[in-house]
């Protein structure tokens, strides 16, 4: 990990599913198991790049996401088990990591927060279910601005959006691949693995030295 927590920052630019949001999959785990399938088969095919990076990049839908799942999956299990599995998947509940969520508005206090994430068109309405509307500044979202990481172009919205230099952001990603580009660029990167990591990377923001001059 980077030498981060005596860093002061302008920007933290922020990961948001599998750092703020989780997805429960309990209910596609038991489908599948009903179904003779192997646990994580349904997400294996959800997000195999042939079926995510479109919808990510703005491409599909979650009507044309659903069906691409369920072709996925046929002659595996039925029809009628394929499409309720990749219904199921698509509409899986999800939750905010309070932990995560205070951090990151405490930072906000101090200096700009933006959410860069390879996430759906409907990204908005999800937050507005989490109640994170507000949390951060500005979100930077791969299916609306055509760019998904690990690809350069979304980085540099994100800190044109931050309105700070590439050198002064904090990028916060659970994905190795993510943080090296960001790393790439000028940026101090953090992978993510649970809270902890979060607020050590934040110790400089969150006692007010992360706001430039």
């Amino acid at each position: 990990m980077a030498e981060v927590a005596e860093v002061a920052f302008d920007a933290v630019l922020c990961d948001v599913d599998g750092v703020i949001r989780f997805f429960d999959g309990n209910r596609v785990a038991a489908l599948e198991r009903a179904a003779g399938l192997a646990e994580g088969s349904t997400a294996e095919v959800g997000f195999a790049p042939e079926n995510d990076l479109p919808l990510l990049l703005g491409r599909i839908g979650k009507a044309q996401w659903v069906d691409s799942i369920a072709r996925g999956l046929a002659g595996r299990v039925t029809d009628a088990q394929a499409r309720a599995l990749a219904q199921a998947f698509a509409d899986s509940p999800f939750r905010a990591d309070e932990a995560v969520v205070g951090l990151l508005r405490r930072a906000r206090e101090h200096c700009r927060v933006v959410l860069v994430t390879n996430a759906t068109a409907w990204l908005d309405e999800d937050l507005a279910l989490l109640g994170l509307t507000d949390l951060a500044d500005e979100v930077v979202n791969s299916s609306r601005v055509g760019s998904a990481k690990p690809d350069r172009r979304i980085y540099e919205i994100a800190a044109e959006r931050a309105g700070a230099a590439s050198e002064r952001c904090l990028f916060v990603d659970d994905r190795q691949e993510n943080v090296d580009a960001a790393v790439a660029l000028g940026m101090t990167g953090v992978r993510y693995r649970g809270p902890e990591d979060l607020r050590w990377a934040l110790a400089a923001v969150l006692d007010g030295r992360g706001v430039s001059g």
